[in-house]
């Protein structure tokens, strides 16, 4: 199969129980949780929204793995993007889906790690309070040490994603703490020591609170540009503004926009056109699953819409060597931030479907 770009789909793990969740939000709760409880909002609200071909999985049964990079292969997504958690002194949390992709050799497709070095807070999984769950950590060099040999064995893997022969590893906050660069400077020299060519870093840069050049001058190779929040921040009319703070107050309505609105203020042509830039696909948004009227929602998704959005940020690396050519899916399965590729039972497969007809030759 021939792509016009290489889309690497992020991929969250959290389909299965373990005890620091069932400690913070109740026995059993995975992703999952969130995702059943959801309900409509307002009038056109798409919620709850319930999963079709795939179902309720548990990521722990490798039959479900496999049907996953089955379905994301066969639609012409290149590889997976695991979100990866290492919170500092060994500290990891829902690493088992990936622990046994890697061990057990299968599903043999491809795939890169992301760092989501955040500390967790209970207001952003649907508690009422802003209390920290378990704080990112960046302890120092003995630290970054065992975690880059913690990694090394899936660098080494012939599955894993490169650039340059280097193996891509993304950060999703470049600039949460200035340790971050005394950790990529650790990890450069121990590749250059276990025989690998280098560390290919990504930034994330999703916040706009930065800039795209704050974030390529944090020490990374290359950046990856979500702008999600581009239209909220810097788009909206005062009246629009003042609407929106209105139907939350009075009418217990979350903040909704339609999609084909926001979309167009996802890419740069000056910035994802960028060898070094790596622009986003973003499917839709919902997050009330999980925060209730104080989320965001992208009203009137729709697989045209999307493919129209496709078709735009296959145009900006459409003149970039073929290597560069990298583009990152927002998400394959976050479910409870309506942001996901697997079927429902509303589109079914139109959104893959709408995919590979913009990036499949």
């Amino acid at each position: 199969m021939e792509t016009k770009a290489r889309v690497i789909a992020f991929y969250l793990p959290q389909y299965h129980p373990i005890p620091e969740n069932d400690e913070w939000w109740g026995k059993g709760f995975t992703e999952w949780t969130n995702v059943g409880k959801a309900k409509s909002l307002f009038k056109g609200h798409y919620q709850p929204r319930v999963p079709a071909d795939l179902g309720y999985y548990d990521l722990r049964v490798p039959e479900t793995r496999k049907a996953q990079a089955d379905m994301a292969r066969e639609y012409g997504v290149e590889g997976f993007c695991y979100w990866h958690y290492w919170f500092g002194n060994g500290k990891r949390l829902i690493e088992r889906p990936f622990n046994e992709v890697l061990t057990s050799g299968e599903p043999d497709f491809p795939f890169c790690l992301a760092w989501a070095n955040e500390t967790w807070k209970g207001f952003a999984h649907g508690m009422t309070n802003r209390n920290i769950l378990i704080e990112q950590l960046y302890p120092g060099v003995e630290d970054y040490i065992a975690h880059f040999y913690e990694v090394l064995p899936a660098f080494k893997d012939h599955r894993y994603i490169k650039i340059n022969n280097k193996p891509i590893f993304m950060i999703y906050k470049p600039l949460g703490d200035p340790q971050v660069l005394v950790f990529m400077e650790t990890w450069r020299k121990l590749a250059t020591e276990n025989e690998l060519e280098g560390i290919y870093f990504i930034g994330h840069h999703n916040d706009m609170k930065n800039s795209l050049e704050d974030i390529k001058n944090s020490g990374v190779d290359a950046v990856n540009t979500t702008r999600l929040n581009n239209y909220i921040i810097n788009h909206r009319t005062f009246y629009q503004k003042v609407q929106g703070r209105l139907n939350r107050l009075l009418r217990g309505s979350a903040l909704a926009y339609p999609y084909e609105v926001m979309s167009k203020y996802f890419l740069s042509k000056t910035e994802d056109t960028q060898e070094n830039v790596f622009p986003s696909i973003i499917p839709g948004w919902d997050h009330t699953p999980r925060s209730g009227i104080e989320g965001l929602v992208m009203t009137k998704t729709n697989p045209s819409v999307f493919s129209k959005h496709v078709r735009d940020v296959v145009k900006m690396v459409s003149n970039k060597e073929d290597e560069n050519k990298v583009i990152f899916l927002k998400s394959w399965n976050e479910w409870a931030e309506g942001n996901y590729m697997e079927p429902d039972l509303k589109y079914g497969m139109q959104f893959l479907e709408a995919l590979k007809k913009e990036i499949v030759y």
